[in-house]
């Protein structure tokens, strides 16, 4: 069989294990950079997101897999600072396996390739943390995933999804504008709009959009 390059997804992962254990109780019901979402949603949304690309990671589809982000607003349990630091651990290890990157998996309801789905998954840890952060007053080094060793799969690189393949990817319920600096990013439906993104970022997937340029 041929090979495809793949990437890390466990310091992102660890970054935002150290974001959640940063944030104070007091701040749970503080704004954040997405419209309509208190810091509280966002750990809800965060929680729910890595559940759902661990089990796509490790192809155990059910539930977890199969629930639009739409569905309904999410929120924190009473053991979030426990559950989310473990299920970012879970996610780091499921995506390292081979098997991951190959075949279709499910995540939010919809069936992309494993290597889309580990794309959208890398641009959503970074955007999140970017918005974490800025909600909780923390300082935020962004990782940017790096190709790694090769698995049994195809002979090129997994290829960052476009307007074609966004439509079939998860979207993010928290966001209306995607954070970015610089660049354009292409809707599912083919339009454009201007946003802003954290720096370090690069082009890639976002949550429902796909970023046209590269952010510095």
């Amino acid at each position: 069989m041929n090979d495809t390059m793949t990437f890390g997804l466990g310091p992102q992962a660890r970054i935002l294990t150290d974001l959640v254990a940063g944030v104070r109780d007091e701040q749970r019901a503080d704004a954040t950079p997405c419209e309509n979402c208190a810091v509280r949603n966002l750990l809800g949304h965060l929680s729910g997101l890595v559940v759902a690309f661990r089990d796509a990671g490790r192809k155990d589809l059910g539930v977890t897999t199969g629930t639009s982000p739409d569905a309904a607003v999410p929120d924190i349990g009473p053991d979030w600072r426990q559950r989310l630091p473990e299920a970012l651990a879970g996610l780091a290890e499921a995506w390292r396996d081979p098997a991951a990157w190959t075949g279709m998996t499910r995540a939010g309801g919809v069936d992309p390739p494993g290597a889309v789905a580990a794309a959208v998954l890398a641009d959503e840890l970074v955007v999140h943390g970017w918005d974490l952060a800025r909600a909780t007053g923390q300082e935020y080094a962004p990782t940017r995933p790096r190709w790694g060793r090769r698995t049994a799969s195809s002979s090129t690189p997994p290829r960052t999804p476009t307007a074609s393949t966004a439509s079939s990817a998860p979207s993010s319920r928290c966001r209306t504008t995607p954070p970015c600096s610089t660049g354009r990013w292409d809707r599912a439906d083919g339009t454009r709009a201007g946003s802003r993104r954290p720096p370090g970022t690069g082009s890639g997937p976002g949550p429902g959009n796909v970023l046209s340029g590269p952010c510095p």
